[in-house]
């Protein structure tokens, strides 16, 4: 088994040695992460600068890019061979409800989906690495769950992509797994603006607003209860069930140059 690992929080993280130690028993692991924090990176790639690849003491190589710049040049030359699960974490801080469209850990872990191969984003719930352990455990316990399927996995098989949230509690505090739909928050504080030192107003953009939906099979609820959240994620953002709504009025619009309308 081979497992590529990246992150957000950038290849020093300390999620990140955890979630390498935690996997290195199980497989052959190789780290390809950014050199620099780049957390709500979402899914961008650099299509307009040069990306570079250092390998620091430990074996880890970085990227001067994004988390997807990452897993993209390791699956399209660095690596030299496909491997069999994406992993990405352990983030400082959730991926909950509405951050998994912000979250450069899921965008890591989106990248090797979108190339066809299974992924797992972690995440523990609270900033300040506090009980990485319990996470480190939980990554390896949910990893090791996977193996035997992937082992039978076939190269034309759809692939799948979770996202794991593990509670900053100690271990014998989990009361188990659950998997979760994604829950929603307010939105986002106001933004805090500043004036530097020229007189000219900074902006930075407010923190994430509290939990919305947190009923009962959310990720927000499941983690406060003190379990790991598991949801499986996709990436068709089309709004099947208004598609029937849509098409009547764009046969009403009118196409510049014909006689009628669109089909």
């Amino acid at each position: 088994m081979r497992i590529l690992i990246s992150n957000d929080d950038g290849y020093q993280a300390l999620g990140l040695k955890a979630l390498y130690d935690a996997l290195k028993p199980l497989a052959d692991v190789e780290v390809v992460a950014p050199e620099q924090n780049n957390s709500a990176k979402s899914n961008a790639l650099s299509l307009h600068s040069p990306l570079y690849v250092h390998e620091a003491a430990n074996g880890f190589r970085y990227v001067n890019g994004t988390p997807a710049d990452c897993v993209h040049i390791a699956l399209t030359g660095l690596l030299g061979y496909r491997p069999d699960l994406v992993v990405s974490g352990i983030n400082n801080g959730a991926n909950m409800g509405d951050d998994t469209i912000y979250s450069g850990t899921v965008g890591a872990a989106m990248e090797g989906y979108l190339f066809g191969i299974p992924a797992i984003a972690f995440s523990q719930t609270e900033k300040g690495w506090q009980h990485l352990d319990t996470a480190g455990e939980m990554a390896a316990e949910i990893v090791s769950s996977l193996m035997p399927s992937l082992r039978q996995r076939q190269s034309d098989d759809a692939p799948w992509l979770l996202n794991v949230n593990v509670p900053s509690i100690p271990r014998d505090a989990v009361k188990g797994v659950k998997v979760t739909r994604l829950g929603r928050r307010h939105s986002a504080e106001q933004v805090i603006t500043q004036v530097n030192p020229r007189g000219e107003t900074m902006y930075w953009i407010g923190g994430a607003g509290p939990a919305k939906d947190d009923a009962e099979g959310t990720d927000f609820h499941a983690a406060h209860e003190g379990f790991v959240s598991m949801t499986p994620l996709q990436v068709d953002l089309t709004d099947h069930e208004r598609l029937p709504y849509w098409a009547p009025l764009a046969r009403t619009i009118r196409v510049p140059g014909q006689a009628g309308g669109g089909e």
